[in-house]
């Protein structure tokens, strides 16, 4: 058995697919199926169920996978511990960003970390907000870019980049385009086009909604925000993004939504266990987005 395995296979388990998983850890499809082959030879036993279109774990993959984890993350703190001692950065780390991040501070900061220590691996992980706050919280991602309604989830480490408000964007010839500001509830009356589950506009979109008891339609949703607005130009519903994300597209008029209480947060979190090289790269972060440094910045709730 190879620690390599036990990383393979929760893979595999996180995302039940061998072809993405593959893609996740960086090898082939036929290594990563070869390895998992290799350790349920080891363990004899039967740890994934192939016959459906989603690989399921099977009851002995759960107990596997919950030792798995906990191997990986004593394996994490040794290394950890060793370079601490060592004053060491190197290893590896990955970030996680929001579909069709733009957000130039983070790439800014990704820079100017690999020029100052170019011996750490970086990896870069796309997908919806939820997904990646998951993937913190088991150790996975190392640090991550997410949005979400109100604030960050307050069992995570980290800082709020963004705070602004919800907005709908609509045709100039739309009824909407006549008015300076939307209720809610007035913009039920049509369909909507958002981004989906999952991300932090739509789940300020749905808690604003639900705190005044209504449920928006939501006619067709996109991952990308220009998506969404191309969408909304051609007259296929209305747009529901965030303040800055609708301010460069001149085919639509930005209408305020006047009673949308919830705010649109784009945050930065970590796990509360940081290795060398992630405090060193929360540093190029808190200098590329302007913030405190880390003695003074205690966590998003405080924020």
């Amino acid at each position: 058995m190879e620690i390599r395995q036990l990383r393979y296979f929760i893979a595999v388990a996180q995302e039940a697919n061998f072809t993405r998983a593959a893609e996740l850890v960086h090898i082939s499809q036929p290594g990563i199926s070869a390895q998992i082959r290799q350790l349920e030879n080891d363990l004899g036993a039967t740890l994934l169920d192939r016959s459906g279109r989603s690989v399921q774990l099977t009851a002995v993959g759960e107990v596997v996978l919950a030792h798995a984890k906990s191997v990986l993350s004593s394996m994490d703190s040794l290394r950890q511990a060793v370079d601490e001692m060592n004053g060491l950065v190197r290893g590896k780390l990955v970030v996680g960003m929001v579909t069709a991040c733009t957000v130039q501070p983070l790439f800014d900061a990704l820079s100017g970390f690999h020029l100052a220590h170019p011996g750490v691996e970086i990896s870069l992980l796309e997908d919806d907000s939820a997904k990646l706050g998951e993937y913190v919280r088991e150790g996975t991602v190392d640090l991550a870019l997410i949005g979400a309604a109100h604030r960050a989830p307050d069992d995570l480490d980290g800082w709020q980049v963004i705070s602004e408000p919800i907005v709908a964007a609509v045709p100039h010839e739309h009824p909407l385009a006549e008015k300076d500001g939307v209720t809610l509830a007035e913009l039920s009356a049509f369909p909507l086009v958002c981004l989906p589950e999952g991300t932090g506009i739509r789940a300020t979109l749905d808690e604003a909604s639900a705190a005044l008891g209504l449920t928006p339609t939501i006619a067709l949703q996109a991952s990308a925000p220009g998506a969404v607005m191309q969408l909304a130009e051609r007259g296929l519903g209305v747009a529901v993004l965030s303040e800055s994300m609708t301010g460069h597209q001149k085919g639509l008029k930005t209408v305020a939504i006047t009673d949308a209480d919830v705010p649109a947060v784009l945050a930065l979190i970590s796990a509360p266990t940081k290795s060398p090289a992630l405090r060193e790269l929360l540093l190029h972060c808190r200098q590329s987005f302007g913030e405190p440094a880390p003695t003074q910045v205690a966590s998003l709730s405080g924020a």
